[in-house]
């Protein structure tokens, strides 16, 4: 049951029983749980760590176990401020990786090559794809036109039948566009892996980790393109996609509400864009929604919050510790 909080099975076994019968000590634990007095103390040196046991006041040099209201929620505060880590590493890298590559489309180099339109863009992807040895990571935010993902289609398979890994990103949105949900599956059943997040990475296609196509324009990326093989560029992409791969959700699971806030991952980013001072268009560009969809999510929160307005329902939700 504690497994998806880092707990090991033979620790929640322990853990359960201190709290069922608080006198036990380490032997009636180890007979309880059908495990060796060694099983028992190194599950208990487990749990410590948690801070989900503690030492007793009335029995000197032996444990009690911390109730599940305050030790469970510790661990969920600390996992919080880990993710919330991890997604400010993210925003960081996302910054750097967009000034390297916007500093590098400037210059054609023996390590880059500027294409221009989508014949160009494509043609180099499908050589991309036919030259892959071990994976292909891709994150494509935004709306996912039909006719794009029809040319993916045959490169994917391709690539798949030479046992290529293929792992892509898309955002939560995209979970809305049958279109799109259907290319998904589809690269699912093929064996690939799809995830998605509120906000992801710019679109980028990397290759082996040794190439990558990038577009010169991120708001209209079917101008043209930057191929590049410069090691100091892949090394900034790849990274960027792996925090970003890290903290998705996979394609066919449940998108998570916040326990302690009830809020979506998208719901939380949009208060965050919004906090930052975007408007509804900028912000739903960002998340890959239309601004009609922003403002449902807004009186969603605003009704949970019982603000009248966005200005109270922002003071509100900093007063809670939303953003």
């Amino acid at each position: 049951m504690l497994e998806v909080l880092g707990v090991t099975a033979g620790a929640t076994a322990v853990y359960q029983t201190m709290l069922d019968h608080p006198a036990f000590g380490v032997d009636e634990i180890a007979a309880h749980c059908e495990l060796t007095t060694v099983q028992v103390h190194d599950h208990l040196d487990e749990l410590a760590r948690l801070t989900l046991v503690r030492a007793s006041a009335e029995r000197p040099g032996q444990l009690r176990a911390v109730s599940p209201e305050i030790g469970l929620a510790d661990i969920l505060t600390r996992e919080e401020a880990e993710l919330a880590a991890r997604q400010a590493k993210l925003a960081a890298s996302r910054a750097a990786v967009t000034r390297l590559v916007a500093d590098r489309a400037e210059h054609r180099t023996t390590h880059g090559e500027r294409l221009l339109g989508m014949d160009a863009i494509q043609a180099r992807l499908e050589r991309m794809g036919r030259s892959a040895t071990t994976e292909a990571l891709g994150s494509q935010p935004g709306d996912q036109r039909p006719e794009d993902l029809l040319a993916s289609r045959a490169t994917d398979a391709e690539a798949r039948s030479r046992g290529i890994a293929i792992r892509t990103l898309y955002q939560d949105s995209t979970r809305n566009q049958p279109h799109a949900a259907t290319y998904a599956h589809w690269l699912l059943s093929q064996g690939g892996e799809v995830r998605t997040a509120a906000t992801i990475p710019p679109r980028m296609v990397i290759i082996d980790r040794s190439q990558a196509l990038v577009p010169i324009d991120p708001v209209h990326h079917r101008k043209g393109a930057l191929y590049v093989t410069e090691p100091g560029i892949l090394a900034a992409l790849v990274d960027l996609f792996d925090q970003a791969w890290s903290t998705a959700v996979p394609l066919g699971a449940a998108q998570p509400e916040d326990p302690r806030t009830g809020l979506t991952a998208t719901e939380r980013e949009l208060l965050r864009l919004l906090g930052s001072g975007l408007t509804d268009d900028a912000a739903g560009q960002r998340l890959g929604v239309s601004s009609r969809t922003v403002g449902r999510h807004m009186s969603s929160i605003m009704e949970r919050l019982g603000a009248s307005s966005r200005f109270e329902a922002g003071i509100k939700a900093a007063h809670r510790g939303w953003l």
